[in-house]
């Protein structure tokens, strides 16, 4: 009887410490900021809106380093570390290097918000907020974003060589990586829809557009060709949508129907299993644009630092 009481005891003592802790302390929640930095949404959409409007590449670099930094340990900025003696930057895995983009950017609007609510905002809110705030930019989706991330005091360059998928990977292959990070297959071909904006360096598809293959069109390979030489002009860049790349719409999924994807990833998706969502999304833009949005909501609370995990960086390159 006595065992039976003081296990009574223990629970309601539980119970009370359990309900002491602000669900905001415990979980993600759209109103994370609202008590102490309530204008941290509207002080870095300012930020990204200029940065945007300075470049309109910036928008699908944002919304990329967004993708890159959740793949590799969740959505815990640590693509944004720099190298140090403890630290193994993600910024120098192969995906990554002279290729990511955007840290400054994110950088600047984190200041910002340093500078109205110091060792408040995550940089992982702030970068998942970015994402967001640069679709709405260049005319895609909005969404709504529950934060309260924290930031992550490690990064794992050599994870985010394995973890991030590879463009010349098979559709299998490609459908199994998302799936790891609990995306399926639709949530794959809507977030590869963000290629509708930004560009490719000339290494990443010279294999594709000098294969004489019957599932690209000749004259498209023909005029990338112009750009990408078959040695050399590695760096060179070509648009991933060869329409409007600097605009938020359903052209790369109509690239694709017409056998003028870019990357041998982008045109893969046209076959098998995925074949009638490209098809779909190519035909409704409606229907891809809010696709996308839910899947990008879904990616960004991969496995996110919550509670009292991780700190809250005071800049997003090194921890404090």
């Amino acid at each position: 009887m006595k065992s039976f009481i003081f296990s009574l005891i223990g629970i309601a003592i539980l119970f009370v410490m359990t309900n002491n802790i602000p669900v905001s302390e415990a979980q993600l929640s759209a109103t994370f900021y609202n008590r102490r930095c309530p204008n941290a949404a509207n002080i870095i959409r300012n930020s990204i809106r200029r940065a945007v409007s300075r470049e309109r590449r910036m928008a699908a670099s944002l919304i990329r380093l967004h993708f890159h930094d959740c793949f590799v340990q969740g959505c815990d900025a640590s693509i944004l570390l720099d190298e140090t003696p403890s630290i193994q930057s993600e910024k120098t895995a192969f995906p990554n290097i002279n290729s990511a983009r955007g840290y400054e950017v994110i950088e600047a609007a984190k200041a910002e918000v340093e500078r109205a609510c110091p060792g408040v905002v995550s940089c992982a809110d702030v970068l998942t907020l970015a994402a967001r705030d640069a679709s709405v930019a260049v005319g895609g989706p909005s969404w709504s974003v529950r934060l309260g991330r924290r930031d992550s005091t490690t990064a794992s360059r050599s994870q985010a060589n394995i973890d991030l998928p590879s463009p010349f990977v098979g559709l299998d292959a490609l459908i199994s990586a998302f799936d790891i990070k609990g995306l399926n297959a639709r949530d794959m071909v809507a977030l590869s829809g963000a290629h509708t904006l930004g560009q490719a360096q000339c290494f990443l598809f010279r294999g594709r557009i000098y294969s004489n293959g019957t599932d690209i069109d000749a004259n498209f390979a023909k005029e990338k060709r112009r750009r990408c030489p078959q040695t050399g002009g590695d760096a060179n860049l070509a648009a991933l949508d060869l329409v409007t790349p600097n605009s938020f719409d359903n052209n790369y999924y109509r690239n694709i129907v017409q056998r003028k994807g870019l990357l041998q990833t982008d045109q893969i998706l046209l076959s098998g299993s995925t074949s009638a969502i490209v098809t779909d999304y190519s035909r409704n833009p409606r229907t891809f644009a809010a696709d996308f949005a839910r899947a990008m909501i879904k990616m960004s609370e991969i496995q996110p630092l919550v509670g009292q995990a991780g700190i809250i960086r005071r800049i997003c390159s090194a921890i404090n």
